[in-house]
């Protein structure tokens, strides 16, 4: 049984139409209080949003409430040093250990958007998870799919194991 939540009632008729229309899936805000009950769920999967938040503590201590004693939070978010990275070498002194807002305009379909994005080091997401109550299970850099390679052979070179700086997941346990 899956439950999908977005704060875009868009990307969330995206969803049904993939799932079919009996599909749970709900307009919520992780910057707010998630409308379930406690331990509500075995498994949590947040992917690519928690560096949407400046403050991660309250939407950590709310995804800890709505799993069950020993569910899971499995996240993925941007790599930190890959986005530091990127800044330095675009000519920004960014302090790798600061965090921080970071501002993007994307063009997509012919609209172009303003992202704001809060980057912050691998101590400090660590440290908000296990304040939160969580264990850390797996840290994991995550190699590229193999066809990666054709679309991206400048990034991924000649490595063997099709790794780059990307993304992070973690699995962290609700104890």
């Amino acid at each position: 049984v899956v439950t999908g939540i977005d704060a875009s009632a868009g990307m969330l008729e995206q969803a049904r139409q993939h799932l079919g229309a009996d599909a749970d899936v709900r307009v919520a805000d992780l910057a707010d209080p998630l409308p379930f009950p406690d331990a509500a769920f075995d498994d949590v999967v947040a992917s690519l949003v928690l560096h949407y938040l400046r403050d991660w503590g309250p939407t950590l201590a709310e995804l800890r409430r709505v799993l069950v004693p020993g569910g899971r939070l499995i996240v993925s978010v941007e790599h930190p040093f890959a986005n530091f990275l990127g800044q330095r070498l675009a000519g920004d002194p960014t302090n790798y250990f600061e965090v921080r807002n970071r501002i993007e305009e994307w063009t997509m379909g012919g609209r172009t958007a303003r992202l704001s994005f809060w980057d912050r080091p691998l101590h400090a997401m660590t440290d908000a998870f296990t304040a939160a109550g969580f264990r850390i299970g797996v840290i994991s850099e995550p190699p590229a799919l193999p066809a990666a390679r054709d679309l991206i052979p400048e990034v991924l070179g000649e490595s063997t194991d099709n790794r780059f700086l990307c993304f992070l997941f973690f699995v962290l346990h609700a104890d």
